[in-house]
């Protein structure tokens, strides 16, 4: 039972991480590989100011949303819709896109290197600490549980709006057909800085969870991250909510099994061998559905 509360509370961090990739990538049919980047740099940011004061979690954490929300739009503005508008087809543009994501991680990956000196850095100078509270045989932290609160709490809320409300129908036409949504009104300048928005606010808050569970992280935890999140993604299915809870879940299922069973040196290779294995099983992934073309 204390690996299966291990496994939904890693596995609540994925999806907090993963749900901001995969909601770009899926609609606005941008993979953002600044993702890791954003979410790095927010809990950096945090971490600075609180070498000056000290502030609750709720303040920490609205610091680490606006941060993240921020970066991500700056970075469409700036660069995605630039690339979008020189492009020649739309396969260039994403390509482009993956492309100047990654070189766009590399500037806040230097900035917090060269502050840290490389080395991890924590948010123990917040007014909040982390307690570990015994129920029974079983040993969960009060961080651990808000972690799984809040992811499935905003997995299902997202999931609800993208279903129900105008703007996720909206949302999801562009996905299906941007043109054909452009014709029939949908702003979609609009929606994908709102979609940016809330994907770097999501990137921000796993930051602060993440780095409050830990203890501490290092520059290059983003880029980790990133990577368990693309096998996320490609195991549930591109564009599918339930997908990546379940690929969130299931990564973590088989990080935790490895750790438990082995000397835990294989567990980074599980995202890799996971991503492979779905690509020559059901490139579609569990969730996906199979892409259908008219002439």
């Amino acid at each position: 039972m204390q690996d299966v509360l291990s496994v939904i509370s890693l596995g609540s961090i994925y999806l907090l991480f993963a749900l901001g990739m995969s909601l770009t990538w899926g609609t606005i049919d941008i993979l953002n590989f600044a993702h890791g980047s954003i979410f790095m740099f927010s809990t950096f940011t945090a971490y600075l100011v609180l070498g000056s004061t000290t502030l609750p979690l709720v303040a920490v954490v609205a610091i680490a949303i606006v941060v993240g929300a921020a970066m991500s739009v700056a970075i469409q503005v700036l660069a995605f819709e630039q690339i979008i508008k020189r492009a020649r087809t739309k396969k260039n543009a994403e390509m482009q896109i993956l492309i100047g994501g990654i070189g766009i991680a590399i500037i806040p990956l230097a900035i917090a290197q060269h502050h840290t000196k490389s080395n991890p850095f924590g948010l123990r100078e917040s007014s909040f600490t982390v307690d570990t509270w015994m129920v029974g045989d079983l040993r969960i932290t009060n961080i651990a549980l808000m972690t799984i609160v809040v992811a499935v709490a905003l997995w299902a809320a997202l999931s609800v709006w993208l279903r129900r409300s105008r703007h996720g129908l909206a949302l999801r036409a562009i996905g299906v057909d941007a043109e054909v949504a452009a014709l029939m009104g949908v702003d979609r300048r609009r929606l994908a800085l709102a979609t940016m928005a809330v994907a770097g606010g999501l990137a921000g808050l796993a930051g602060v969870l993440f780095t409050f569970s830990l203890g501490a992280i290092t520059p290059e935890s983003g880029d980790t991250l990133l990577v368990k999140a693309f096998a996320i993604i490609i195991l549930g299915g591109v564009g599918s909510m339930a997908g990546v809870a379940f690929g969130a879940y299931f990564l973590a299922a088989c990080e935790v099994w490895v750790l438990t069973q082995t000397s835990g040196s294989w567990v980074e290779a599980v995202s890799f061998g996971l991503i492979f294995l779905v690509l020559l099983v059901r490139p579609a992934g569990v969730f996906g559905r199979k892409e259908v073309r008219r002439t």
